[in-house]
């Protein structure tokens, strides 16, 4: 029998298409179902897809995207009047998404589901232009089954460079003097283990250009880089390899290219490096080794100083205002043990088999994670019983090393292994009432062993106050909280803005400012 639920919103979802068009409505669908599954899908932002295409298939009548998602990349693609549109995707639900968006902005669309490194659904097959974005770190790529595999005219990728296989994936499949545009890691430009592949690549003319996108943002999260490649065709090898900062200005990269190209001048922020000036012993390809050397970029000392000066400036209303009490009366005091007890809190585990180095389909919260009070950055499996985090969770490592101590802000996630969550009942107890206690037991030494070992939470002691109570601290506690995630990006900012100055004053870029 059909879910109630479900007839009423497909009902719903029709009487909308019927007002507002299919195409509408489902491209809203979407929008909500990446909002709430943001950390399952990698999305190349709208903009960048499109610059992306502009790069390499502006005019190109047939496209492929080898790892496409749910579909933005081949989606940009139908706005250039690409004519003929195919994507591949290992997870079958994303496909499915793409397809349909895809059938809904152009028609002649295909969509294979399975993993292109492995199963390849194209073989054979030659396209004007390749977008991808792939997934990036995946040591399970397939490096020992696919070894002797004919697409790797450039050299065996080592199995910590999957990226590399991707690039030689991408050139197998586009017609010779066609293009490909790929999103890279930074780190895959100058590595050890790639730098073979690397040198390869530049002697045969294949890697023409390698845009920077963004420096280092003040969480310590750096945006990939855009590789631009062409298949030899026969004529004579490219002699030069373009790079271009634009992370300030993308739309340099278009006009960088195009004088590129066509043999101009460069605008600001652009580089072109004879080949044989990068076929050094490490073959490091980073556009900010390069860059720099010509002072490429001379203002990038001002910008991170106001950057700085204006998170400093954010950050300290942030904190709670807090009152001297000269002589405080001692707390009448509880354990979590109790509260367990009386069901104001209860205590949970990650099942013990659960393992994040292999990947999986959901988001799961770790312990680096709680410590850096910072979303969930691995995946997992859904194993039985494991434990989908609500918004409220304190969360806290088995043996914290140091005060450690997490609320969930946002639903989702799987809790990861060595963490206890504690989910308290709203009624009886405020979650960051109970977090910032425990963290204070924990820096207290009361939680029932020494930080370094795995200690009984049970056994921490807290103050025993009234729900009231418990909001007015809890609330302080959370702008403390709040508090010093802020100081820790603006700890990064700080970082990055000594070494700007010192780069700046070693290579000339940077003076002191003399004052009369």
């Amino acid at each position: 029998m059909p879910d109630p639920d479900a007839v009423t919103i497909v009902r719903l979802a029709a009487e909308a298409a019927d007002q507002e068009g299919s195409r509408a409505v489902f491209d809203f669908l979407c929008e909500r179902y990446l909002e709430v599954h943001s950390r399952r899908h990698t999305v190349t932002p709208t903009a960048f897809a499109s610059l992306m295409v502009t790069l390499a298939a502006p005019k190109a009548g047939t496209v492929l995207d080898p790892a496409c998602g749910i579909g933005t990349l081949l989606l940009a693609a139908t706005g250039s009047r690409a004519r003929h549109v195919c994507g591949q995707e290992a997870n079958r639900t994303s496909a499915r998404i793409a397809a349909a968006r895809l059938l809904l902005h152009a028609g002649d669309v295909r969509v294979a589901v399975s993993d292109s490194l492995r199963a390849d659904a194209y073989a054979g097959e030659l396209f004007d232009a390749v977008v991808c974005n792939p997934p990036f770190a995946d040591r399970a790529w397939g490096s020992d089954e696919l070894a002797g595999d004919p697409r790797w005219e450039y050299g065996l990728p080592p199995r910590g460079e999957p990226e590399l296989a991707w690039v030689q994936h991408c050139l197998r499949h586009v017609e010779p003097g066609g293009l490909v545009a790929i999103l890279m890691p930074p780190a895959a430009a100058g590595r050890r283990s790639g730098r073979r592949i690397r040198s390869n690549l530049l002697r045969a003319g294949a890697l023409r250009a390698i845009i920077c996108r963004a420096t280092s943002g003040p969480t310590g999260s750096v945006a990939p880089d855009l590789w631009l490649l062409q298949r030899p065709d026969g004529a004579p090898r490219a002699d030069k390899v373009l790079l271009v900062d634009a992370a300030s200005e993308p739309a340099r990269a278009v006009q960088a290219w195009a004088t590129f190209s066509a043999g101009h001048g460069l605008p600001a922020g652009g580089r072109s490096i004879p080949v044989i000036d990068l076929l050094d012993d490490d073959v490091d390809l980073t556009p900010a080794r390069h860059l720099d050397a010509v002072g490429a970029a001379p203002s990038a000392f001002p910008p991170a100083l106001a950057s700085l000066t204006a998170a400093v400036e954010v950050l300290v209303p942030t904190l709670p205002d807090l009152t001297d009490v000269p002589s405080p009366e001692a707390p009448t005091m509880t354990t979590i043990g109790e509260l367990i007890r009386i069901g104001a809190v209860t205590l949970r585990q990650a099942p013990m088999k659960m393992n994040t180095q292999e990947g999986g389909p959901v988001p799961v919260l770790t312990a680096q994670d709680v410590r850096l009070s910072r979303p969930a950055s691995a995946t997992g499996a859904a194993l039985p019983g494991a434990v989908t985090l609500r918004a409220g969770d304190v969360v806290t490592p088995l043996a914290p090393r140091a005060p450690a101590v997490h609320v969930v802000t946002a639903a989702g996630p799987l809790l990861g292994p060595r963490l206890y969550l504690l989910r308290v009942d709203p009624e009886q107890m405020d979650p960051y009432f109970l977090a910032g206690s425990l963290r204070t037991a924990q820096r207290g030494g009361s939680s029932g062993s020494s930080l370094g070992g795995r200690f009984d939470v049970r056994r921490t002691r807290i103050p025993r106050l009234s729900l009231q109570e418990q909001r007015v601290i809890g609330e302080a506690f959370r702008r403390l909280m709040s508090f010093e995630v802020g100081l820790r990006e603006t700890a990064a900012l700080g970082e990055e803005l000594v070494e700007r100055a010192f780069r700046g004053l070693g290579d000339g870029t940077l003076r002191p400012t003399v004052t009369d």
